[in-house]
């Protein structure tokens, strides 16, 4: 049994087996985090909540969505924050390889989330592409460490763990650990301390091989895991049971 700390179940590739991939879900993990991009996701994650007893939310602007921004937003998003099924506030950060909103709202965004995360008290899920240098200025500035954060879907390099753990941050794993071009992430393994690693899934995305072309979802996490375990020469058993320990203290679960 698994912690599935990131997935979109939300996602319209689900929509016309939404119930049955959950329910199917359920036998392979503890909980699963479903993660908001916008006030809209947000909902939509926290009607899943309340659907299914092991599904759990953040709520928060991803950088796509960085130009929905406003005082107003976030207002919305400090009520959804209080829910007590939404764990952690995200997914948000910097997306700067689409570029879909301008790099200084995506920044006030960014800065905003994480103060949301500080006054509700819950940690943050963040989102880089193509922007780990700023990423990590931003949340050294923010004193992230004060707050607590998970590098989502992290893919960097070495020398970006050793920086990212002098701020306390956690790492999730997900399929791309298992692609034959993952050599970075592999070496980046060696720095991230076992306390701080956590699986995802990225559902519907980023699915692992030998599936990947395919939908994702929860009960892949077993192929991750393995392949985690392999490179540090852990046992299986040992590598999940780790993972969950962390998952289940990061999220207050």
């Amino acid at each position: 049994m698994f912690v599935d700390t990131h997935a979109h179940y939300d996602d319209s590739a689900f929509d016309e087996d939404r119930h049955e991939t959950l329910m199917r879900s359920k036998e392979y993990v503890h909980f699963i985090v479903n993660a908001a991009q916008d006030l809209k996701t947000t909902d939509a994650c926290i009607e899943l909540t309340n659907t299914y007893d092991f599904v759990y939310a953040t709520c928060g602007i991803h950088p796509h969505n960085a130009n929905s921004y406003s005082e107003d937003v976030m207002e919305q998003l400090y009520k959804r924050a209080m829910d007590e099924k939404v764990v952690a506030i995200g997914e948000t950060g910097l997306d700067f390889h689409y570029d879909f909103s301008p790099r200084d709202v995506q920044i006030k965004s960014f800065r905003a989330n994480i103060n949301l995360a500080r006054e509700v008290k819950k940690p943050v899920v963040i989102h880089s592409r193509e922007a780990t240098a700023e990423t990590l200025r931003i949340l050294k500035e923010e004193r992230i460490n004060e707050v607590g954060g998970v590098l989502h879907c992290f893919t960097g390099s070495y020398e970006t763990a050793l920086e990212a753990n002098k701020l306390d941050l956690y790492y999730s794993i997900g399929g791309v650990v298992t692609f034959k071009n993952a050599r970075k992430i592999v070496e980046a393994l060696e720095a991230i301390p076992n306390d701080r690693l956590m699986l995802e899934t990225d559902a519907p995305y980023m699915t692992p091989v030998p599936y990947r072309g395919k939908r994702n979802e929860s009960m892949y996490l077993s192929y991750v895991a393995r392949k985690i375990a392999e490179i540090k020469g852990m046992d299986y058993e040992e590598l999940v049971e780790l993972t969950n320990i962390n998952a289940k203290r990061f999220f207050c679960v």
